[in-house]
């Protein structure tokens, strides 16, 4: 796993494969409860399970940075991974991007938008 800190917004992290999985979520719901106000980018490229505790910590890391107005975009997601989130109803709880790219764009654009108004 990674976390790197982009920007003083921007976290990116990327996870690892189950059993890791859940410890590695506990440290980044830490960082964000630490920090206060940023967003998160978590890459699950290399997560092709992810538990009931998973889905707990990662609705209480959205509930935090929503707390914060900030998001928490996943990217990364593959086919099987994602199915979970549809089959347990969270697929509309938490934004999905095809990958860092796309994700780091997609803040990028906010910041964008904020400073010219």
């Amino acid at each position: 796993m990674g976390i790197e800190n982009l920007t003083e917004d921007v976290v990116y992290v990327t996870l690892p494969a189950e059993p890791e999985l859940g410890g590695e979520l506990d440290k980044v719901y830490k960082i964000a409860s630490e920090k206060g106000g940023c967003n998160i980018v978590v890459d699950f490229s290399d997560v092709n399970i992810v538990t009931s505790p998973n889905l707990s910590t990662l609705l209480k890391l959205r509930k935090e940075l929503d707390s914060n107005s900030k998001r928490l975009i996943c990217c990364g997601v593959s086919t099987m991974t994602k199915g979970i989130f549809t089959i347990t109803g969270l697929e509309t709880v938490f934004e999905f991007m095809d990958d860092q790219s796309s994700a780091l764009g997609a803040l990028e654009a906010q910041e964008e938008a904020v400073a010219s108004e």
